[in-house]
């Protein structure tokens, strides 16, 4: 094929997608020469190098964030872990609005922020498409006693997890004050998991210094043993369930 190194690693990782032409020109290589297995794959690897729908938002959202969707959109699993804010595909408009006002930049236009919010909300529909992923919310208990813009928000925000966490791909658990101390104290993180292809597991962390994205097998597994332990001191969900509604009520 005389490709360069770095395209096969491309290809081979998911960075890019295969053109239709090689591809067609590699599948007699591998014995593929069935006309309709053959137009089958090649439909895929068209389909594959269409943008996603997240690209549009590629001028005002981190290049780390919209990466992190193209992986949650192929994910089996998604588990994270929060210690100050509702996760963003969680998020409310109002309560999203004021997180990114606050703490995006310096001073972020309101065109910005609204289309920031904008790619939260079309982020969510993931959590009822068809064959979603399974995802495990696990939430600091700060993170439920903490007001974000307003009582009004932070109450309408806490009732759509309620709401969220009835879907049946959809769990949320609270960890207590009362675990003590525990392995995800440091910051948050989340770990996107794809059944097929284990090997090619993630670990996005989002910090001071920017997004990190780890793909490390060996480090993967070390955070999903953390999350493990952090779900182990958690409440069960019914009981998560419970104390958000009751947060809620009190705030509204």
């Amino acid at each position: 094929m005389e490709w360069s190194l770095s395209k096969m690693n491309r290809i081979e990782k998911a960075k890019t997608g295969i053109s239709a032409n090689d591809l067609r020109a590699l599948l007699p290589e591998y014995d593929i020469t069935d006309k309709e297995q053959t137009e089958e794959l090649l439909a895929l690897a068209r389909a594959a190098r269409q943008p996603g729908w997240w690209s549009q938002y590629s001028e005002v959202a981190p290049s780390g964030l919209l990466e992190l969707i193209d992986y949650e959109s192929a994910a089996s699993a998604v588990s994270q872990f929060e210690t100050m804010f509702v996760p963003g595909i969680l998020q409310v408009e109002d309560y999203a609005s004021a997180i990114l006002q606050a703490f995006y930049d310096e001073k972020p236009t309101a065109e910005r922020v609204a289309a920031l919010v904008e790619l939260r909300t079309k982020r969510r529909d993931l959590l009822n498409s068809e064959n979603p992923p399974r995802f495990s919310f696990v939430l600091d208990e700060s993170v439920i006693h903490r007001r974000v813009g307003s009582p009004a928000i932070t109450s309408r925000q806490f009732r759509h997890l309620v709401t969220a966490a009835k879907l049946s791909n959809v769990t949320v658990q609270i960890v207590p004050f009362t675990a003590g101390l525990h392995p995800g104290m440091t910051y948050p993180f989340e770990v996107v998991q794809f059944e097929d292809t284990p090997d090619e597991n993630i670990v996005f962390i989002e910090g001071p210094r920017g997004d990190d994205i780890i793909d490390d097998p060996e480090e993967v597994r070390d955070y999903l043993g953390s999350f493990d332990r952090i779900t182990t001191l958690s409440l069960d969900p019914s009981e998560s369930i419970d104390l958000l509604d009751r947060i809620a009520h009190e705030m509204s």
